[in-house]
């Protein structure tokens, strides 16, 4: 997996990137309330703000990783936003895209250097 330091996670499967929010954003935001997320079929640019998490502390977005098209989202985390909060890293992701290119992947964090930028 790569890793952002916006915090998501990033898990190549094929020709497609599943992402997510990491365990140490999950526990920051506290209990998730709410996801909103994009529409399969939409095309994104990196930085773009793509979903909104609401919990009880805070909102935040979730902005893409990656220049691509979202092909997939996680239905479950919508109708269950908790999940976010017990399974962040598994069951808990919030969409898979097509990145424009793979190679964008190399210059993100591997999981050291993202334990390094929690502390």
């Amino acid at each position: 997996m790569k890793y952002t330091e916006d915090h998501e996670w990033l898990r190549p499967e094929g020709d497609l990137v599943v992402v997510g929010i990491t365990a140490h954003a999950s526990e920051q935001l506290g209990d998730v309330v709410f996801v909103e997320l994009p529409d399969a079929g939409k095309a994104v640019s990196t930085g773009d703000e793509i979903c909104v998490i609401e919990s009880v502390k805070a909102a935040s977005d979730i902005r893409a990783p990656l220049d691509g098209e979202i092909v997939e989202v996680n239905q479950d985390i919508v109708d269950n936003p908790g999940l976010v909060n017990e399974d962040p890293q598994g069951a808990a992701w919030f969409f898979k895209m097509r990145p424009a290119d793979m190679a964008a992947l190399d210059g993100m964090m591997d999981e050291a250097a993202y334990k390094d930028l929690i502390g």
